[in-house]
């Protein structure tokens, strides 16, 4: 089982540079590199059950981003579905006593500040300067209050990420400290696959409705 504390193996005049959470999210994005090289490569009519795998899921994050965003707006099923797939893989890797890089606020504070970045450039792109002064509104006494809101973005989409798989990984490890054989079945098919499912889709859902009411 994975310990609580993140390991740290480079360290710029005392301060961390290359943690554990950084080497797992390392690997993660070389296997999706090759999941995905894997999977395109060879493409056919009739697909194998890669191929089909990976298909359902793109399939799956199309119909999300239809369904919230609208279809006019699948140029950022990509970036979502790059993201879900992340999301996915890191929050499982519970499941072979690793540390979830999720349950790093670093790792989530990223993740949270992406969306925050997407959210500010393409409600700007749609509304111009109507997106500047939506904040101002409905009086401009509210201005403060409504950037504090807007700040306040990032700061809760990465705590809920980051808070609900660090409390998973802590009664992971408390559960092992009670009953180390019964944990491998019944905690690890609820705190790591069900949770981490779970939370990998409130994500990707938040990013695209935070993007989809900035640009409307």
């Amino acid at each position: 089982m994975a310990d609580i504390i993140i390991p740290v193996y480079v360290t710029i005049n005392g301060t961390p540079f290359i943690t554990g959470s950084v080497v797992v999210t390392w690997g993660i994005i070389v296997f999706l590199l090759v999941l995905s090289i894997l999977t395109t490569r060879n493409m056919k009519m009739v697909p194998g059950v890669l191929q089909l795998f990976m298909e359902l899921i793109l399939a799956g994050v199309h119909w999300m981003v239809d369904s919230t965003m609208g279809s006019h707006r699948r140029s950022f099923a990509p970036y979502l579905l790059a993201l879900a797939l992340y999301l996915l893989v890191a929050n499982l890797t519970g499941l072979v006593a690793i540390r979830q890089p999720t349950a790093d606020l670093n790792t989530t504070f990223a993740l949270a500040g992406i969306t925050f970045f997407l959210v500010q450039v393409n409600g700007f792109r749609a509304k111009k300067l109507g997106y500047i002064k939506s904040f101002f509104q409905p009086i401009p006494f509210m201005a403060p209050m409504n950037f504090i809101s807007e700040l306040a973005l990032p700061i809760s989409l990465s705590f809920r990420l980051f808070g609900n798989m660090l409390g998973s990984m802590i009664i992971m490890l408390m559960l092992y400290s009670f009953m180390p054989i019964l944990v491998p079945i019944i905690g690890h098919g609820f705190f790591d696959v069900f949770a981490g499912v779970i939370q990998m889709f409130i994500f990707v859902m938040l990013t695209m409705t935070f993007i989809t009411l900035a640009m409307d």
